[in-house]
C-alpha cells in the first residue's frame, strides 16, 4: 500500500503529526503497536506551549477532565519548598490523550493501522520508504515520520542509555487529606540515585513516576516494593503523601536505558524524527509530552514547505540544544548529595528560582496562560 506519508508511532508526536499532514490533504498512513491505548511511563505533565498545540489540534482538555497544575514543589530529605509556576500547565493521563488524540486522526481520515509493530524500514527504491510489519504486511511512501518513541527500529536507532535509568509510573487514590494538600501542584521528590514526581491527574487520581539509576534499584533488591520503601526513606515527603494510598495498577509500568540529553544529529532523505526520536530531555522538566507536540508540528510544516528531512533535523537541533544542556546540568544536580541537601533551604530563601528554572529548561516556549477553556472551572 502506498501513500504520501507514513507515520511509525501513534504516540503523541505520531498522532500530532499525521493530524496535521492530514488536514492539509496529504494521505498519511499511522502504524501503531498497541491495539487500543493504554497508560505509558509518564509524568502526564502539559506544559504551556503543549497546551497551545493541544488546543490548535482541536483537543478539548476541559472534556478530558484535565486538572490545571499552578504550582511546583520540591521536595528532599525532610525539607520542601514551592514556587507557582510561570505558566499554565496541565495535567492529564497519557492514555486519554492519546484516545483523543487516535480520534481525531480517524476524523481527519489518516488511515489508523493498530495493533502491528514495524519491523523494519527500508528503501524500496531510491525514493520510497517501506516500512514491514510483524504480520508481512508492507507500506510504501516517498516520506516517512520516525515517531516510535522510546523504542529504537534496527537501522535507525540512538546511542544506549550510559547511565542505566529505570523508570517507573503507578497511579494512586490517595488519602483525601493528601489529595486536597495536593491540590493543584506538581511535586518534585528527591532520592540518591534519582528523583520522582507526583501530581494529580483526571478523576480525583495521582500519578507517581519516577527515574532511578540502575545501581540504586539494585540496592533495593531489583523489586518494586522495595524501591518503593528506599525512595520513602530517603524522602519522608513522598511517604507521607503516599500514606494511606491504594495502588491502582497490579504492579508499576516500567521503560529502562531512557538516553537522556539525546539529540538527533542529522537524518536520512524523506525520514523525519519527532518525538523521543528527535530529543530525549530529562523527565524532571516536564517537557516530554511538548517536545512530542513541538517536533511534531515542526516537521509537519517543514514537511509541507518542501524543506528537506536532512536540513529540517540539524535545524531542529540548533533550536533545542542549549535548553537541553541546560536541562543535563539541573538533572546531574539534582542526584548530587550536596544540591539534595540544600537545595530546599536555597529554595524557601528564594522561590522565583524554581520559576527561572522551570523557563530556562523549556526547550519550546511556554504560553502564559492557558488557551481559552482549556480547562473546567
Amino acid at each position: 500500500m502506498q501513500d504520501e506519508v507514513l507515520v511509525l508511532g501513534g504516540g503523541v508526536a505520531g498522532c500530532a503529526a499525521s493530524i496535521a499532514l492530514a488536514r492539509k490533504g496529504r494521505s498519511v498512513t499511522l502504524i501503531e503497536r498497541d491495539p487500543t491505548p493504554r497508560h505509558k511511563v509518564c509524568g502526564d505533565f502539559l506544559s504551556g506551549e503543549a497546551l497551545e498545540d493541544l488546543h490548535a489540534l482541536g483537543i478539548d482538555l476541559a472534556s478530558l477532565g484535565a486538572v490545571p497544575i499552578d504550582y511546583v514543589r520540591l521536595a528532599a530529605a525532610r525539607r520542601a519548598a514551592e514556587a507557582p509556576l510561570p505558566f499554565r500547565a496541565g495535567s492529564l493521563t497519557r492514555k486519554a490523550l492519546h484516545t483523543k488524540l487516535i480520534a481525531e486522526a480517524l476524523t481527519a481520515g489518516v488511515r489508523v493501522v493498530r495493533g502491528r509493530s514495524v519491523q523494519s524500514l527500508s528503501r524500496a527504491t531510491a525514493y520510497l520508504w517501506q516500512a514491514t510489519l510483524d504480520d508481512g504486511a508492507t507500506y510504501e511512501a516517498p516520506t516517512a515520520f520516525l515517531a516510535t518513541g522510546k523504542h529504537d527500529l534496527h537501522g535507525h536507532g540512538r546511542p544506549k542509555d550510559p547511565h542505566q535509568w529505570v523508570a517507573f509510573k503507578m497511579y494512586y487514590r490517595l488519602s483525601a487529606t493528601q489529595t486536597a494538600d495536593l491540590a493543584d501542584g506538581s511535586e518534585l521528590t528527591l532520592y540518591s540515585g534519582g528523583y520522582g514526581g507526583i501530581q494529580p491527574v483526571e478523576d480525583g487520581l495521582a500519578n507517581f513516576c519516577c527515574v532511578v539509576k540502575r545501581w540504586y534499584f539494585a540496592r533495593a533488591g531489583l523489586r518494586w516494593e522495595g524501591l518503593l520503601a528506599k525512595m520513602q526513606q530517603d524522602c519522608p515527603h513522598l511517604a507521607m503523601r503516599l500514606d494511606g494510598a491504594e495502588p491502582l495498577l497490579n504492579k508499576p509500568i516500567v521503560v529502562t536505558h531512557i538516553p537522556y540529553g539525546y539529540i538527533r544529529r542529522t537524518t536520512e532523505d524523506g525520514l523525519y524524527c519527532i518525538g523521543d526520536q528527535a530529543a530525549v530531555i530529562p523527565s524532571f522538566t516536564g517537557d516530554g509530552m511538548s517536545i512530542a507536540l513541538h517536533t511534531a508540528r515542526r516537521a509537519a510544516a517543514a514537511y509541507l514547505a518542501r524543506e528537506p528531512a536532512q536540513v529540517f533535523q540539524p535545524k531542529l537541533r540548533s533550536a533545542m540544544l542549549l535548553q537541553m544542556r541546560i536541562a543535563q546540568v539541573a538533572d546531574h544536580g539534582l542526584t548530587n548529595a550536596l544540591a539534595r541537601a540544600v537545595l530546599p533551604f536555597c529554595l524557601r530563601v528564594w522561590p522565583g528560582a524554581m520559576r527561572v528554572t522551570a523557563r530556562i529548561t523549556r526547550v519550546t516556549q511556554p504560553a502564559a496562560v492557558a488557551p481559552p477553556q482549556a480547562f473546567a472551572n
